[in-house]
């Protein structure tokens, strides 16, 4: 069955092929009544717009690479729905990949979205190696979302604020009375952001010489493994911060392994405020960093520079807030 032209629109509405496609580029130089009736048959005919030709014409391909650090983050996940409603009420369409994947096979991670002529390109989350973005950026408009690591000149990158959400998560194991508290850390910019937010909330509370700090590869089971050689020592801690949700899991499970409950025996507090935070089982203490409004602002900020009306590139930070739940309490006396 042959698939429905624009000039079958124009026929079926009563009007001309030019006004058709000011309808489907949204112009608002169209009457009501006109817009009315070309969307009506467009309904009706099922007429879907030949996206490759239009994109000739434009010199536009209408969609945005995303590029993921890890899929398997529930974080992401959340700042993508923050990411893309703008994006789609803007006429643009994601293009995800998996920067892990292009990692293994040695390949540029930005590659196929240049060959696929994308409009931008939005980096999300820890970037492997920041000096590659300079060639990427000078082609098109790119935006970091999630990473604090220094990018080239015209790149804006939208994070939460990871120092001040640790040290909201460190006060708040202070204020319940806990003297003996250990970070679960990670890596990268994020991860020593957060160590510093720890170490300095410690400091400030004269706590510094009991401030632990274990080192974690931010997986569940990074975090099993540290709490294990944590609860192991003769002075164990009464309270973890890890550093990020999915270790704080690991976390939980090392103690619930060993006879340690949470938070009777042990008070945790993670970061993200991701979906497993909120699973009724887990019911974690931790900080929300953000996730949507960091994926919205950086729709906006790259929007901006499509525009044309992009600056030399800042950072936006989103502020975080600390969300109590049910993994701290007050240490066991005694």
């Amino acid at each position: 069955m042959r698939q429905p032209t624009i000039r079958d629109v124009a026929e079926h509405a009563g009007v001309s092929k030019s006004l058709v496609s000011l309808v489907l580029r949204g112009s608002e130089r169209v009457r009501p009544e006109k817009r009315e009736a070309v969307l009506r048959a467009v309904r009706e005919l099922g007429y879907r717009p030949n996206t490759a030709a239009r994109s000739l014409s434009e010199r536009r391909t209408r969609t945005i690479g995303v590029l993921l650090n890890d899929l398997r983050n529930p974080w992401f996940v959340d700042l993508l729905d923050g990411l893309n409603p703008p994006l789609h009420t803007s006429g643009l369409h994601m293009l995800l990949a998996d920067a892990r994947l292009n990692r293994r096979t040695g390949q540029d991670p930005t590659g196929p979205f240049l060959d696929l002529r994308a409009d931008g390109l939005v980096i999300v989350g820890t970037l492997p190696d920041p000096a590659t973005l300079g060639p990427v950026a000078d082609r098109v408009p790119v935006v970091v979302a999630g990473a604090r690591e220094p990018v080239p000149p015209g790149v804006d990158t939208v994070a939460g604020d990871d120092e001040k959400g640790a040290r909201l998560a460190t006060e708040h194991l202070v204020g319940l009375g806990h003297r003996r508290i250990a970070h679960l850390a990670g890596y990268g910019a994020v991860g020593e952001l957060r160590r510093r937010g720890f170490e300095t909330a410690m400091r400030e509370h004269g706590l510094a010489d009991a401030a632990v700090v274990e080192p974690s590869d931010m997986t569940e089971e990074g975090g099993y493994r540290g709490t294990v050689r944590l609860l192991g020592r003769g002075e164990r801690p009464t309270a973890v911060f890890a550093v990020n949700d999915i270790a704080a899991v690991g976390v939980l499970s090392a103690a619930e392994g060993l006879g340690f409950g949470a938070p009777r025996d042990l008070s945790v507090v993670g970061y993200d405020d991701t979906s497993l935070a909120r699973l009724r089982h887990v019911w974690l203490t931790t900080v929300d960093n953000a996730a949507h409004e960091v994926g919205r602002r950086a729709a906006h900020l790259l929007l901006d520079r499509l525009a044309g009306t992009g600056g030399a590139g800042e950072v936006h930070l989103c502020a975080p807030e600390l969300r109590v739940r049910g993994t701290t309490a007050p240490p066991a006396r005694g």
